[in-house]
């Protein structure tokens, strides 16, 4: 099972940036997707966006196309999202994940493993 470590969450005001990293180390990210969920508080898992670490295709949530932007950085083992133009409604836990069926990209029932998360508030 593949170690992911999240990390940039915070609190920022609407219109505000952040960007998140999902970290592995020591484990490369060839033939896998790494994915991006997010979950409010009452609400069910959201998938947002994934990269291909094979072709670097990237795939995004209707919520957050134009706002949000996945990247990859294999020699690092890691991927990030850069998130602009926040909005409150984009309050959540942030969640990685990694899943080698990449065509069930955003999948949650796909992933192999999942990180921790780390918090994105965004106050209005």
């Amino acid at each position: 099972e593949v170690q992911l470590v999240e990390s940039g969450g915070g609190l920022v005001q609407a219109g505000g940036s952040l960007r998140l990293s999902c970290a592995a180390p020591g484990f490369p990210f060839d033939d896998y997707a790494i994915n991006w969920f997010r979950q409010a508080p009452g609400k069910e898992r959201e998938g947002v966006s994934c990269i291909s670490s094979r072709d670097g295709s990237t795939y995004y949530a209707d919520s957050v196309k134009g706002r949000f932007t996945i990247s990859s950085d294999n020699a690092k083992n890691t991927v990030y999202l850069q998130m602009n133009s926040l909005k409150p409604e984009d309050t959540a836990v942030y969640y990685c994940a990694a899943t080698s069926r990449e065509r069930l990209c955003l999948r949650y029932y796909a992933m192999d493993s999942w990180g921790k998360g780390t918090l994105v508030t965004v106050s209005s």
